[in-house]
């Protein structure tokens, strides 16, 4: 189908650029591991970085685009461009004006905040000072996130997708600059983190701007509340925080009762949560991306059957990318922790204690991944209702098990129970999602996930040999590096092998997809 097609062509600019993006990411924290370990300064600067950075997620990642888009649509659909973007221009100034209160508060309140962040700090001072004067400092960067997503939601809407995917570089140089080149210089090192944290942001916003005037955004005197649509707009926008965000809300309560287990428990946390984000950045972010404004012109067009068509084709889609994904997680965690960060003040007790919350997360990667593609599908029918709903009982769910888990499997626990509370919200999603929809292609969904899970299985199987015989934590780094890179390409061959072999679906179109685009127009 060619909604199928566009979506995958989407998908994919996004997912390249993301992948650009998760590289420099994973050497902003190759610096950090190696600068700071899982030292307090470590412990301090991650619990400050999350409380804008959940932010950043939830807007850039769901609740912006998510409100916005279906929105947007429908009124260039209906009222014409003048009415679309007079509705813009004063949702724009009504967003700036929350995110300035909301920094402003966060700057006024930061100890009262990060005593709800990380209320083990409180026992020891100098620690909680720190994260206090952390939290200060990098409050402004949600103002400029914020405003970033907002032109990341109109430029997606106009099908522009490869600058909002590549912006956040930005962050990630920022941040290494500031660890290697402003951290030796500040009587706090972590310091240098903050001010490149609060760089990427201005940049962020900076890039997109340019684009987002092209498309026809201007800026105009304007600022009613109660407009309409921006009621209408705001109304999605509130549920769609707690939907679309449990996963983010969830790593907060994380954070929150890892400040009660031993010193590095946030750190390893951190590190490991990293380590899924790879995965789950590069397709499941991209594909819920792309998805939506599909979804959205359907939904808006009232072609329904073409819209149950697309998010089927989504949900097998990203089923072949993160059941594989998952179990080479899982397979392969302590040497791809050990190449990646062990040296300098990243010991093997960090390893070890990263390797068992990546076993953990890892487990939950096929339910995150989910949601952000069967979220979208509610949204572009202007229902947050649901979302919402089920995110507060997966979250409720996620607390009750953080409390049994935490106490036999300390930090290892709140990985899992992120997990199994993500994956007890996709399931839901779907069941509510078929009740509206009928069918949504249950018996392909499933035939596919059974072919993959075979071919995973195998995979698995032939890099945990690969990895017994090869891999020595011992060796240079270079060797290291090879190995591992030897033991990720011959499961990625194992597997487009097997499911070659067992004609997947998914496979196949995107094999073909390929050969089109590499056709001469």
């Amino acid at each position: 189908m060619e909604h199928n097609k566009k979506v995958s062509r989407a998908a994919g600019t996004v997912g390249g650029m993301t992948l650009v993006s998760r590289v420099f990411g994973l050497l902003r924290d190759l610096v950090i591991a190696m600068k700071f370990g899982a030292s307090p300064a470590a412990d301090a600067f991650f619990v400050a970085f999350r409380i804008p950075n959940v932010q950043r997620r939830i807007l850039g990642e769901g609740a912006v685009s998510a409100a916005f888009i279906p929105v947007f649509s429908d009124v260039l659909n209906t009222k014409g461009k003048p009415a679309a973007w007079e509705m813009t221009a004063n949702l724009l100034n009504l967003l700036f004006a929350i995110l300035v209160i909301t920094t402003a508060g966060i700057i006024v309140f930061s100890p009262a905040v990060v005593s709800v962040f990380a209320p083990g700090f409180l026992d020891e001072p100098k620690k909680f000072d720190l994260t206090v004067q952390l939290t200060r400092w990098m409050a402004p960067y949600l103002i400029f996130i914020g405003l970033a997503a907002f032109c990341m939601g109109i430029l997606n809407t106009f099908k522009v997708f490869a600058l909002p995917a590549a912006a956040p570089v930005l962050l990630n140089i920022c941040m290494i600059i500031g660890a290697l080149f402003i951290a030796p210089y500040m009587e706090e090192p972590v310091m240098g983190l903050a001010l490149g944290v609060l760089a990427g942001g201005v940049l962020q916003l900076v890039v997109q701007l340019p684009a987002t005037f092209r498309q026809g955004l201007t800026l105009v005197k304007t600022f009613n509340h109660r407009h309409p649509d921006v009621l209408r707009i705001g109304k999605l926008m509130i549920p769609v925080i707690f939907g679309l965000a449990v996963y983010e809300l969830n790593m907060l309560v994380d954070t929150i009762l890892a400040s009660l287990l031993p010193g590095g428990s946030i750190s390893y946390l951190y590190y490991g949560n990293r380590l899924v984000q790879l995965p789950l950045g590069i397709f499941g972010v991209a594909l819920g991306v792309a998805i939506l404004p599909m979804l959205a012109e359907q939904a808006a067009k009232k072609n329904f059957a073409e819209l149950i068509d697309t998010l089927s084709f989504g949900i097998r889609l990203i089923l072949f990318i993160s059941v594989p994904a998952t179990v080479g997680l899982i397979v392969l965690r302590f040497p791809i922790i050990n190449t990646l960060w062990e040296r300098g003040e990243f010991l093997r007790s960090t390893t070890e204690g990263t390797a068992i919350a990546l076993l953990y997360y890892s487990i939950g990667l096929c339910a995150f991944a989910g949601i952000k593609v069967i979220a979208p599908a509610f949204y572009s029918l202007q229902d947050t209702k649901t979302p919402f709903k089920v995110g507060v009982y997966a979250m409720l769910l996620n607390i009750v098990l953080n409390l049994i888990l935490m106490g036999p499997l300390k930090h290892g626990g709140l990985a899992l129970a992120t997990s199994l509370s993500s994956l007890f919200n996709a399931l839901l999603l779907i069941y509510f999602l078929k009740k509206r929809l009928g069918k949504i292609g249950g018996r392909k969904i499933l035939t596919s996930t059974l072919k993959l899970a075979f071919s995973a299985t195998v995979m698995g199987l032939a890099i945990y040999f690969c990895d017994q015989a090869w891999f020595d934590p011992l060796a240079s780094l270079g060797e290291r590096a090879l190995v591992l890179t030897g033991c990720i390409f011959f499961g990625v061959f194992i597997f487009t092998l097997l499911s070659y072999l067992m004609k997947n679906e998914e496979l196949i179109f995107l094999v073909d997809l390929c050969k089109k685009r590499r056709q001469p127009s």
